[in-house]
């Protein structure tokens, strides 16, 4: 049993020095101007460039199949007032907006890694990567 342990010990602690990197990883790449918080204007961009990408048929708008799970029925209801059945990108912005200021409790207009890591946060994250 000690020797399974040694084993099982020796390949987590690799893993557990990866969890840090991977944790800000979201942040470094919504982060262009490094300074270790995410604006609306940052968010926006890295959202208005998934959209691109998401829109694979370049129609302009995202149907639930295009948004590959990225919100619920309801969401996507929600999300929808023209109720068309797509997500035009001033939609989609406004969702990542609200959903930016959700993840934004001290309402300083920016959010740190402890703010994306946070439910809201990472309901905001499935917008922008």
């Amino acid at each position: 049993m000690t020797t399974r342990r040694t084993v099982l010990l020796s390949l987590a602690i690799p893993l557990v020095a990866l969890l840090p990197a991977q944790a800000a990883s979201p942040l470094k790449r919504l982060d262009p101007d490094k300074d270790g918080t995410v604006d609306l204007n940052e968010a926006k961009a890295a959202a208005s460039a998934l959209f691109d990408k998401l829109d694979r048929d370049h129609d302009g708008t995202l149907d639930v199949k295009e948004l590959r799970g990225r919100l619920t029925a309801k969401e996507f209801a929600a999300a929808n007032p023209d109720k068309d059945g797509t997500l035009d990108k001033a939609e989609y912005l406004a969702l990542v907006e609200a959903r930016f200021r959700a993840a934004n409790p001290d309402n300083d207009g920016t959010l740190d890694a402890r703010e994306l890591g946070s439910p809201a946060g990472r309901a905001l994250l499935k917008l922008l990567l």
